[in-house]
């Protein structure tokens, strides 16, 4: 070993700095709340697991064809009744935003009623309406008797999707007016019409605000549907209340359709998670890793930290 001396005066130089040892700072209090939670969670399996469920009736009926059934007409109404609302509710939003006083009254109107009546009661209304028309007349194209007419899909249908748009023209419209005026004003300087402006120019840019709460609102929808078992329409609940009712286990089914509920709904989740991301390019400069690629750089930092170990050992 040798030491370098400094020549002119012949001192030793000083050494370098020590490592600094960080110790990392515990958190007592989040120990402390993940034992409560564990322990809540455990106490309420252990409840659950002593009623007087017939857990085994859920795993027999899970894949049932009527519940299959039941999954795929709820996913039918759901989309049908979002292209509804999502259609409507651009059109309901460039209509409030119009300079036109009409055109945004009938807008603001239609928003006002259907916000303010639950979905239910407009289900119901919706269904009833044979008590006011009798017959449905089209003129040449169709004509038949009001109870013919409205099924109970097209009751389901109307009743959600036109709920629907009310909620998704005030989204809409928080999305057209994030977008800059000046977005606006410089497009019409082009010679682009009103129209063009808002395909081209003002709606996709407002796509970053507006996709996220639509994608609640998907999965709002997804769950609403079981309100329309009370119009007789055979969607996931009504088929597990169903064979709740002839199996003699209508709690168990109704725990089934929770699950069912749930796996849906997380589905969605993911889909809405990365379509988010999508219209998030252009808003930052770095977008935020994914859950894989998470999971990705944790694995290796663990086998570069044990490699590591490994060689130095």
């Amino acid at each position: 070993m040798t030491v370098d001396i400094d020549k002119t005066t012949g001192d030793t130089p000083p050494a370098g700095p020590e490592a600094i040892k960080a110790i990392p700072v515990r958190h007592y209090g989040r120990y402390i709340s993940a034992v409560v939670a564990i322990a809540l969670l455990a106490g309420v399996v252990y409840a659950f697991s002593q009623g007087k469920i017939n857990w085994d009736a859920i795993p027999d009926y899970f894949f049932d064809d009527r519940i299959l059934d039941g999954v795929g007409k709820t996913l039918l109404l759901t989309v049908l009744s979002m292209v509804i609302g999502i259609v409507g509710g651009v059109l309901l939003a460039v209509m409030r935003l119009s300079k036109n006083p009409v055109t945004s009254s009938i807008a603001w109107f239609y928003i006002w009623f259907f916000r303010g009546t639950p979905v239910l009661v407009q289900l119901i209304v919706w269904f009833n309406l044979g008590l006011v028309f009798e017959y449905i007349n089209l003129g040449p194209f169709y004509k038949d008797e009001w109870s013919d007419f409205m099924t109970p899909f097209l009751t389901a249908l109307l009743g959600l999707g036109l709920n629907e748009a009310a909620y998704m023209a005030e989204i809409c419209r928080a999305g057209l007016l994030s977008v800059d005026e000046g977005q606006t004003e410089a497009s019409h300087a082009l010679g682009m019409s009103h129209t063009k402006t808002l395909r081209r120019i003002v709606i996709p840019q407002a796509m970053r605000v507006i996709v996220p709460p639509t994608g609640n609102e998907v999965i709002n929808m997804l769950k609403t549907t079981s309100l329309v078992s009370v119009v007789q329409y055979p969607e996931l609940l009504r088929a597990a209340q169903d064979i709740g009712q002839t199996s003699g286990a209508p709690a168990e089914m109704l725990f089934l359709a929770a699950a069912w509920y749930l796996l849906l709904t997380s589905v969605f989740s993911i889909g809405q998670y990365y379509l988010e991301r999508y219209y998030a390019r252009g808003s930052s400069r770095s977008l935020p890793a994914t859950p894989f690629q998470k999971i990705k750089a944790n694995l290796l930092s663990l086998s570069n930290r044990s490699a590591s170990t490994g060689g130095t050992a």
